[in-house]
């Protein structure tokens, strides 16, 4: 780690030209999918994870004492919102809450939470599953 921090001598560079290509297993890969467990529709993808109040996933008990257990993301868009806003009982303080279906069969995936200008959804974990790695790529239209 310290041998990184060093200065190295100058050396000449090789022009961009001459610098090998990187092959395909060394370029960045899209995000993984992230899927409907029941329909296998995209809901979102990796890439969108989000950290709310210092953590990505969180567990929480609703009015009727269902436990749930969400993780975050920034865009989610495979859900679809449903029905009215709503701030009571909001897991998230300051944020209302509208009911996340997903737009291919209508499981109910989860929530969309909006306070003025910012939002994300939380979506329910045994309601989703990962993509295998060969549909990372967004479908082809």
């Amino acid at each position: 780690m310290l041998q990184l921090l060093k200065e190295e001598p100058q050396r000449a560079r090789p022009s961009p030209a001459a610098a090998p290509q990187p092959d395909a297993e060394a370029r960045p890969r899209p995000a993984r999918a992230i899927l409907c467990a029941r329909c296998g529709h995209r809901v979102t993808t990796e890439a969108e994870r989000l950290e709310v109040e210092g953590t990505h996933e969180h567990t929480f008990l609703n009015p009727a004492g269902i436990v749930y257990r969400i993780v975050c993301f920034r865009e989610a868009p495979g859900c679809a919102l449903a029905g009215g806003e709503s701030s009571y009982w909001s897991w998230f303080p300051g944020f209302s809450w509208t009911i996340g279906v997903c737009e291919a069969c209508g499981t109910h995936l989860g929530w969309g939470f909006r306070r003025a200008e910012e939002g994300f959804y939380g979506l329910i974990v045994d309601r989703l599953r990962d993509a295998p790695e060969s549909s990372a790529a967004p479908p082809k239209t």
